[in-house]
């Protein structure tokens, strides 16, 4: 009973993982075959239909919950079952500046077959904030705990903080809080497109959440304080969100139409993300690993195959992505002004099922290999 409640409780996070992943595969086709209907952050939702908002509206959960979740492996690779713990700083300052690595190197000539600019995003971000965790986590969990709340919670009152490109301190802040370009002339230009402060808040929290999963944590105790986090969050969420009071750059208004007024509610900002954009995501995030944890439906499972070996499902997807657009452009030539793209919103849904369904034997077959492997590297991916 007990190895069935341990394989359940790692089972959910790879099923969440594996859901957000698949959800990101949307967002990411969405940026080839959509790209001539540009959107903003917030966006602007008088001007993009109302299939592209939600669309939108659910890659938001991406990033977040894949963060949080790094931060809880990270207590769980620091502190496994049935051994005794184990210092987490050298593997999370490793894994971090190799994903750092992969950012700079594999994923930036993903986007574009090129280096045209180096664009420093989800994964540099990722990294960044291991690098973070790294440097804190030997400290009392519950000051960890403090350090993420703080951090979540506050980095939105310091956005009237503002830096010139040419004042001492620019360069940090875009890097911390501001995304801009760190170098932009005719050699090489960098731009810090995931400001990683409240990502470093976030994986601190997930840390600190770790001992949910601990082997001595009550599968029902564990459920009631995923429960309460939810309600928490949301609740906080309508609060703050709903009078206007704080956390969001962008304040809602009601709207000619009710489906409008949700839109505009629900319209927050990613880049950095606003409290209100947390709130929401991790908010969802909890509620999805109390879902998983007591429901066993088989699609689930699948997902669970993509949620172990992200990186690898990660990095391979943007290759077929990049391919994928490469073919169409020769084949069928720019159909949307300078580019090639698909008509309607559905579409993106379709052409993400399909590739999620090819991906899914060879990220399986790495997954296997993986989990046979004694290599260090290969556990990375």
């Amino acid at each position: 009973m007990d190895q069935e409640k341990k394989t359940s409780r790692i089972s959910s996070i790879d099923m969440l993982r594996g859901l957000v992943m698949l959800i990101m595969l949307v967002d990411h086709v969405r940026e080839r075959f959509f790209s001539h209907n540009v959107i903003t952050d917030p966006l602007t939702i008088h001007e993009i239909s109302s299939s592209l908002f939600f669309t939108r509206l659910s890659a938001h959960l991406c990033a977040p919950i894949f963060v949080f979740l790094t931060g809880l492996s990270a207590w769980l690779y620091s502190n496994p079952q049935n051994k005794p713990p184990r210092s987490a700083t050298s593997f999370l300052l490793k894994r971090g500046l190799f994903l750092v690595l992969l950012e700079i190197t594999l994923i930036n000539f993903s986007w574009f077959g090129a280096y045209h600019t180096l664009y420093l995003q989800v994964i540099w971000a990722i990294g960044i904030s291991m690098i973070c965790l790294a440097g804190v986590s030997r400290l009392p969990r519950i000051w960890i705990g403090i350090m993420g709340v703080l951090i979540v919670f506050g980095h939105n009152a310091l956005s009237f903080i503002s830096f010139e490109p040419t004042e001492i301190g620019y360069s940090l802040w875009t890097i911390l809080h501001d995304r801009g370009y760190l170098i932009n002339n005719s050699i090489i230009s960098i731009k810090a497109s995931y400001p990683v402060l409240p990502w470093i808040g976030v994986i601190l929290l997930g840390y600190f959440s770790g001992p949910l999963y601990a082997k001595s944590m009550i599968a029902a105790k564990r459920q009631k304080i995923l429960i309460i986090a939810c309600i928490s969050s949301l609740t906080t969420l309508l609060i703050l969100r709903g009078f206007n009071i704080y956390g969001e750059t962008l304040a809602w208004q009601v709207q000619e139409s009710f489906l409008k007024s949700v839109m505009s509610f629900l319209n927050y900002t990613k880049y950095p993300p606003s409290l209100d954009y947390l709130l929401f995501t991790l908010g969802i995030g909890c509620l999805l690993l109390y879902c998983f944890e007591r429901v066993n439906y088989k699609w689930l499972h699948i997902a669970k195959t993509y949620g172990s070996a992200p990186m690898f499902f990660y990095i391979i997807h943007l290759y077929v992505l990049l391919v994928l657009y490469k073919i169409s452009m020769l084949v069928f030539g720019p159909n949307q002004g300078d580019v090639f793209g698909v008509n309607y919103v559905y579409e993106l849904w379709l052409i993400s099922m399909i590739l999620s369904a090819i991906l899914y034997f060879p990220t399986k077959m790495f997954s296997d290999y993986k989990r046979k492997s004694s290599s260090k590297l290969i556990k990375y991916f």
